[in-house]
């Protein structure tokens, strides 16, 4: 029997033919055991540019002398005394040898779970894919489709407010005559990238209905962005979210060409949840939620995003979302890894699309249950109105249907644009003769390093416009 038995399953052997390689190794590892594999990987058609040697002795102290013979003089990388300087000799790597694929032939204990998330970060932020024995991780997407200055607005999780800071953006940029269009990508999005010009249509709750009557998603989060933006929108759908944010299929990129053809001069390219937009953008702002576990927003690729952004905006910065003491936590985390950039520490506030003066209202939101009482107050006490009940349940549809029963008792719905807000609540609302509200959840600022957020994100604005830095 001919037949070879092979010595990997690895994914690595099949996917390096024609690559250039950037390879990290360890002293843990005898080096003819690492000079094995590294002829291996020459062998199935890697170009190996680099070595770059992250750390250990145990087995023998001259390591990478060891790998070093006639036929082959490796350019070869020594990291530093700890992680942080071993990653900063990373990075010159990336940037001197400009490699395709960066494979990983270390091993615990030099490289763990938590290091190998430091690492994928500036190898993704490089344009490079990172693997190893059994993870393959590649950068997302960032196709060259806008010729506009353009804004992306990403987020490092979904429920974290990151659709309501791009509705507050967007009506910034209209106000200061940027004239922008909004591209946004949902999970209930159209089939074909759609656009929305509110000042052509009249978008009535009957519209709206007849959308979702339809099988639409009427509160898609381009129709958000259309409604309490008042600006042009493009609607894109996508399906799936990968860890560093790539979705695993969208028509973003369609919808992103359709957008520069379109007369306005400036784009938002909004993303969904924690999966990113697909083209390349000349800034971006993060929106982090304070409520997160502080390792999806600093590890993992929590740091992914926060490395391709220009703002930081941590909402829900209050109790009982926040104690004092995560949020501090959730700031002090961004001002290490990112001390050049911003952070607006922020809270959101009601502001109805209409008005509820003297109203009996029923308030229904995606905000936590524990929000309650603080909701109530704000409306009740910034719009003299009367809230006789709130429904934190727009994303139950069962448990909302219950909690509906008490719109008898409002003369008004206030609503935000989300999950089942139209295809249940605005519904049930129209069928008992109930007024409905739309509104928008305003960040406020509470803390960071900025005044005005409107001020920072136009600053950003600015910056992206004359340098075209692409984020």
């Amino acid at each position: 029997m001919n037949e070879r038995v092979p010595r990997t399953d690895s994914m690595v052997f099949d996917r390096v033919d024609g690559a250039t390689l950037l390879c990290l190794v360890d002293g843990e590892h005898y080096p003819p055991v690492t000079r094995w594999t590294l002829d291996e990987l020459e062998q199935a058609g890697g170009g190996i540019a680099g070595l770059v040697f992250v750390g250990g002795t145990e087995k023998v102290d001259n390591a990478m002398e060891e790998l070093q013979d006639e036929k082959r003089q490796y350019v070869v990388y020594t990291g530093g005394e700890d992680f942080d300087e071993t990653l900063e000799v990373i990075e010159q790597a990336l940037d001197e040898q400009q490699p395709d694929i960066v494979v990983d032939l270390s091993d615990e204990p030099v490289v763990g779970y938590d290091e190998r998330f430091h690492i994928a970060t500036r190898v993704l932020l490089h344009d490079a894919c990172y693997a190893g024995a059994d993870f393959w991780f590649a950068p997302p997407a960032r196709h060259r489709a806008l010729s506009k200055p353009s804004l992306a607005v990403i987020g490092t999780g979904k429920r974290v407010g990151k659709t309501a800071v791009s509705v507050s953006i967007a009506r910034w940029l209209d106000a200061a005559g940027y004239d922008p269009v909004v591209v946004a990508m949902g999970r209930g999005g159209p089939p074909e990238p759609e656009v929305i010009r509110p000042g052509e249509l009249d978008i009535t709750l009957d519209f709206l209905l007849g959308i979702a009557e339809g099988g639409g998603h009427a509160a898609s989060d381009y129709w958000e962005d259309a409604i309490l933006a008042d600006v042009p929108t493009v609607g894109c759908r996508r399906c799936g979210g990968g860890m560093a944010g790539s979705p695993v299929l969208s028509n973003v990129h369609e919808g992103a060409m359709l957008a520069d053809g379109m007369p306005q001069r400036f784009v938002i390219m909004e993303g969904s949840g924690p999966t990113l937009p697909t083209v390349a953008t000349d800034g971006a702002v993060v929106v982090v939620g304070a409520m997160q576990p502080l390792q999806y927003v600093t590890g993992f690729f929590g740091e992914y995003r926060l490395r391709r952004a220009d703002l930081a905006v941590v909402t829900m910065c209050e109790e009982p979302m926040a104690s004092e003491a995560k949020v501090q936590a959730v700031y002090d985390g961004i001002r290490r890894l990112r001390p050049e950039i911003d952070v607006a520490l922020t809270v959101f506030r009601p502001e109805p699309h209409g008005s509820i003066e003297g109203r009996r209202v029923f308030l229904a939101t995606t905000a936590s249950p524990a929000m309650r009482q603080t909701l109530r107050r704000y409306v009740e006490d910034t719009y003299a109105c009367d809230v006789v009940g709130v429904s934190t349940s727009l994303s139950n549809r069962a448990r909302l249907r219950e909690e509906l029963q008490q719109l008898d008792e409002a003369g008004v719905l206030l609503t935000e644009i989300k999950a089942a807000s139209i295809d249940v609540a605005a519904a049930t609302a129209h069928a008992m003769d109930c007024d409905v509200v739309f509104m928008h959840n305003r960040p406020v600022v509470v803390g960071g390093t900025v005044d005005s957020l409107e001020e920072a994100v136009r600053t950003v604005c600015t910056k992206a416009c004359e340098t075209g830095e692409i984020a």
